[in-house]
Parts: C-alpha cells; sequence; structure tokens
C-alpha cells in the first residue's frame, strides 16, 4: 500500500509544481484524486490561487469521489476565505480516506483540516512524501512560520569566479542551457529581485522570456535609489504589464509602485525589515539575481536559503568584478552535486540548519 500510496503522492506533487509562481499569496497545492485503481480527479492551484486544487479535482471526480482516496500536497484548508473550507468539500463528497504531505502551518487551519474530515469519519493518513512536499511549498511555509519569503540567489560566474568583466559593465557568461534553466526559475518565483545598481548598469527586463510561458513573469523588485530616477528603463516601460515594484527612496513614479523600507543604522535599506515586507505582500519565492553587492548583502545578512550557482568554463581576468563565494564555504551550504548544461555547470547549494 504505501508504494501505491507514494505513486499517487508524487502524482499529485508534480501537479503542485505546475503553478508554482502563478498562486498569488495562496500555495501551489496539487489532488489526486483514485478510486479503485483509477485516476478520477486531478486539481491544481489555479493561477492567482483560485479555485483550489481538492475542489477542481472533486469537480472532475463528479459521483466517482464517493469512497475514493484523495492525495492532497498540502492539508485541506478549514477556514472560509473567499471560498468555503476544501476539508468541507471533501466530507460533502464522501471521500472515504484523505493522504496528506506536509500539514498547513497557517494557524486558521493547523489540524483543523485533519480533526474536521477524521470527525466525519474519513481515514486521514499524514506526512506521506512530507520532505518532497515542504520542498515544493517552501515559499508559503516560508512566509507563514517566519514571516518573509524563502529566497533563493542565482549567481553567474567565471571559470575564476568573477560576476562581470569591469565593474558596471554588461557581461554575457553562461550560453543557452543554463539561460534557459534562469528563465524556469524566473517564470516560478513570486518575486525576483536586484539591485539599483544592476538596472543603472543593465537596464534589465527581468522577464520570462521562454516561448508560452511569458505571462508567468514574476513581479520585478529593485531595492535602492529612487522610481523617479529610472523613469525611462524597461522595467518602467513595461511595468503596466508586469507590476514592478521599488524599494528605496522616494515616491510611486508612474506605474512604478514605491514600497518604503526601513534604514538601518548606516543608511541602507534594513533587509530583514524587507523581506519582512514582501512576505506580508504575498511574496512567497523571491530569486535574487543582480551583483556581487546584492549577492553579499543577503549572504552576510543570513537570509539565502538556496543558492543556485551557473559557473562557465571561461575566464574574466583579475579585473573582473568577484563573486562573494567565499561566503558558501564552511558548513552553512551544503552542496548537491553539480549537473552540466551544456558547456555550463549548475551547483545548488542549500542552506544547511533550514533556519
Amino acid at each position: 500500500m504505501r508504494a501505491t500510496d507514494e505513486h499517487y503522492m508524487d502524482l499529485a506533487l508534480r501537479m503542485g509544481r505546475r503553478n508554482l509562481g502563478a498562486t498569488a499569496e495562496n500555495p501551489s497545492v496539487g489532488c489526486i484524486i483514485v478510486k479503485d485503481g483509477l485516476i478520477v480527479g486531478r486539481g491544481v492551484t489555479a493561477p492567482g490561487g483560485r479555485p483550489h486544487a481538492e475542489t477542481q479535482a472533486l469537480a472532475q471526480a463528479g459521483s466517482a469521489a464517493e469512497g475514493a482516496t484523495a492525495y492532497v500536497t498540502l492539508e485541506p484548508c478549514a477556514h472560509y476565505g473567499r471560498t468555503p473550507p476544501c476539508c468541507d468539500a471533501l466530507i460533502a463528497a464522501s471521500i472515504a480516506r484523505v493522504v496528506i504531505a506536509v500539514a498547513d502551518p497557517d494557524p486558521r487551519t493547523k489540524g483543523k483540516g485533519t480533526e474536521r474530515m477524521r470527525a466525519a469519519g474519513i481515514t486521514v493518513d499524514e506526512g506521506l512524501c512530507e520532505i518532497e512536499g515542504r520542498a515544493d511549498l517552501a515559499g508559503y511555509l516560508s512566509r507563514t512560520e517566519r514571516g518573509r519569503p524563502w529566497v533563493t540567489l542565482k549567481m553567474a560566474v567565471s571559470a575564476d569566479g568573477m560576476m562581470a568583466e569591469k565593474p558596471g559593465v554588461q557581461t554575457a557568461i553562461t550560453q543557452a542551457a543554463a539561460l534557459r534553466q534562469s528563465q524556469i526559475m524566473r517564470c516560478q518565483a513570486d518575486g525576483i529581485l536586484v539591485g539599483a545598481g544592476t538596472v543603472r548598469s543593465d537596464d534589465p527586463s527581468l522577464t520570462c522570456r521562454l516561448p508560452g510561458l511569458e505571462a508567468r513573469s514574476p513581479v520585478r523588485i529593485v531595492l535602492g535609489g529612487s522610481a523617479r530616477e529610472f523613469g525611462a528603463t524597461k522595467l518602467a516601460a513595461s511595468a503596466h504589464q508586469v507590476p514592478v515594484w521599488w524599494m528605496g527612496e522616494g515616491e510611486t513614479h508612474g506605474d512604478l509602485e514605491a514600497i518604503p523600507c526601513e534604514l538601518d543604522q548606516d543608511g541602507r535599506i534594513n533587509l530583514p525589515s524587507a523581506m519582512t515586507e514582501l512576505g506580508a505582500r504575498g511574496i512567497g519565492r523571491l530569486l535574487v539575481e543582480g551583483g556581487a553587492k546584492i549577492a553579499a548583502s543577503f549572504l552576510e545578512a543570513g537570509l539565502v536559503d538556496r543558492v543556485v550557482l551557473f559557473t562557465a568554463p571561461g575566464r574574466l581576468g583579475p579585473d573582473g568584478v568577484r563573486a562573494p563565494l567565499e561566503l558558501l564555504d564552511g558548513d552553512e551550504f551544503v552542496a548537491a552535486a553539480p549537473i552540466m548544461l551544456g558547456v555550463d555547470e549548475m551547483t545548488v547549494y542549500d542552506r544547511a540548519d533550514k533556519k
């Protein structure tokens, strides 16, 4: 039975991954409904966060849901929001058993969903594929439990550890396969953050440019400077299509939305406070790109949960801008085995203490 359960939960997890970065403040949950060895319903949290995965899977299953087993990646909600509780929908459909990967830490649901279903006579099993589920739901869990986004820092470096040829010079480092992987990371994020220096030197668009996934571009977030200063950039030109939030000085300018930020004793943006603000605004999965200063600032503040490092075979020489790779040494991060993407190498570092 466990092998069968794991198979169907794996399918539910795959369903949930489809809409990562597209479900606003809600988690991207997957649900599979199985009866007599056949899948009778599938669902994933819809873009924008509604409808939820369980209600979509139940609608597809119809009367076949009676006596069936539902595999859900997150504990079904037990509170009324813009939609009724999913645990009540499962009860009303006469589901016989519910298998859950991850308990919901939201105090409005925490434990209440499982209790209500058990009280109605449904068998509830919890914790199946929990490690995989927590990885997929990391953004939602971080925002709910820690009040800040789950942060992925992406860096592309040359073989000699440089991020740019010279300060302020836009430098192409990686090739097509690594660039495509970077675009996938963007479309799975709720927000992408760079520093004002990157905007000044590169004038980036920060959108997802993979064919068919253009609409999955995350909120663009700039740290530092003022919105008015950057009124002639690509970000400003496209802000009416994909939101741009400016965390720095000044007021909203045109379609560039300014977000007031707390400053530290040196007059710089207080990063922990800024991350709390982004969490409150529904950003669960944050992708940090940009230059060496932003990378070092996030690493030194202990705000990075994962580092994705792309290393190209070419060298830029001693005049280049050095990446803060020394901050990955020690026991704070654990590196997975490198993966080759064409000629470039991708290494993923996860925070060891999971704080």
